[in-house]
């Protein structure tokens, strides 16, 4: 049996976490795989309940932090070149950037016969300054040159890898989209719709507009203030909005909020209170989130895939959003979402009221989403993906590991929806 040794940066709630354990757990018995994991930030929350209820566990690599620290760095390197030397994987697979760099090079240089690194996103624009992007890029081309394949999330990210910032050849790099169990957005939405309004006081007349996710710069939570503001000058109706997530930027959101008179409540105020606009932190339960609400927003400056839009055509709400990175990859511009240019308030506070005051118009775009997300985005897809492109790699790295004749034949072929299928029907 094949063993994958799988890195991810750290256990925080998004895409990420999602991608690695599914395919932990669903890769088996035809894979064994090890699951290692970086150290999440104080102010992200953890996304371990994801590995527990699909009963599987992770290693942690003690050092690995998402911010760069020389020693640190060092240390975790060799933590991982130590756990390759014991574990001896067919293939080492990392996902993002910190344990893209690490793993990689660790797996290199202890020999590991295949090398695989997913990109959930990139930070080659609007992150960091021209140096420190320079840098990175640099890095991502040399760790490419180590990679027996890079796996893009989308085609705009294809794109963006292979011609825009040049990283690798385009032969090198696969597309694989992300995978989910979206059956929770999808049940028992009535129940779930009443027990988050009753929580959160929202009347029926009330329209809710939710934006989920990290409160960090890239998500550019200012814009959908902002907006918000505009938006409420404006409309007839009834709005209540909701941040759902925490981050290091929550103190400049708040601050921003009351800049913009925009009264708010917090986790920490009175049940029995209500406001124009509310932060919760996290929820875990985001299907929760999602039946309460009317509209999910997204205001990013830059996305890979965005999960919580994923997450929101599968419980059927309509989006608003801007047009950045792979969002045009996840959702069918107006056919499930509002697309606006970055940081156009206007255009963003438009959208945000067409949806607010045309109810056909919402129910409209709500109604197509699960359609549109079911099979792109549905976890067996990932596996059967991911298995076939293994068995590709194994068998170009290892031409006499022991595969069965069928095996061999199909992966020639190259269908990978067919190796993936008939791999797991178990001749």
């Amino acid at each position: 049996m094949p063993k994958i040794l799988r890195i991810i940066n750290r256990l925080n709630l998004g895409g990420p976490t999602f991608n690695a354990a599914l395919l932990t757990k669903h890769l088996a018995p035809n894979f064994e795989t090890m699951l290692l994991a970086g150290m999440k930030e104080e102010s992200e929350a953890s996304s371990e309940f994801i590995l527990n209820k699909l009963n599987i566990k992770a290693s942690y690599i003690p050092n690995m932090y998402r911010s760069i620290n020389p020693i640190k760095d060092v240390q975790a390197y060799r933590h991982i070149k130590k756990i390759i030397k014991t574990y001896k994987p067919d293939i080492v697979h990392t996902h993002a950037a910190k344990s893209g760099a690490l793993g990689r090079l660790a797996a290199a240089e202890c020999g590991v016969p295949v090398i695989v690194h997913t990109f959930h996103g990139h930070v080659f624009h609007s992150y960091f300054g021209a140096f420190k992007t320079r840098f990175y890029l640099e890095a991502e081309r040399m760790l490419a040159k180590m990679s027996h394949k890079i796996i893009a999330i989308s085609e705009k990210q294809k794109h963006d890898l292979t011609q825009v910032y040049k990283v690798c050849d385009a032969d090198k790099v696969g597309i694989v989209p992300l995978g989910f169990d979206l059956s929770r957005f999808e049940e028992e939405q009535v129940n779930k719709r009443i027990e988050f309004r009753r929580k959160y006081r929202i009347a029926d007349d009330e329209i809710a507009i939710g934006i989920v996710g990290r409160l960090v710069p890239i998500k550019n939570h200012g814009l959908f203030l902002n907006a918000l503001a505009e938006l409420k000058r404006k409309t007839t109706k009834k709005i209540r909005a909701f941040i759902v997530g925490d981050g290091e930027e929550r103190e400049h959101i708040e601050q921003l909020a009351k800049d913009l008179e925009l009264d708010f409540l917090t986790e920490k105020s009175e049940a029995s209170q209500t406001a124009t606009l509310t932060f919760t932190s996290w929820i875990k339960a985001v299907d929760e989130v999602y039946a309460g609400i009317d509209i999910v927003a997204l205001s990013s400056l830059n996305e890979g895939t965005p999960v919580s839009l994923i997450e929101a055509q599968a419980a059927n709400k309509a989006i608003v959003s801007t047009n950045v990175g792979g969002v045009t990859d996840v959702v069918s511009e107006n056919k499930t979402a509002l697309l606006s240019p970055t940081e156009d308030v206007a255009a963003y506070a438009e959208n945000l009221l067409r949806l607010v005051e045309n109810n056909a118009l919402r129910e409209r775009l709500a109604a197509n989403g699960n359609r549109f997300v079911a099979q792109k985005y549905g976890y067996q897809r990932l596996v059967n993906d991911v298995s076939s492109l293994y068995y590709q790699l194994l068998q170009q790295a290892k031409p006499d590991f022991s595969f069965s004749p069928a095996h061999k034949s199909l992966i020639q072929t190259a269908n990978i929806s067919q190796v993936a299928a008939q791999v797991r029907s178990g001749f």
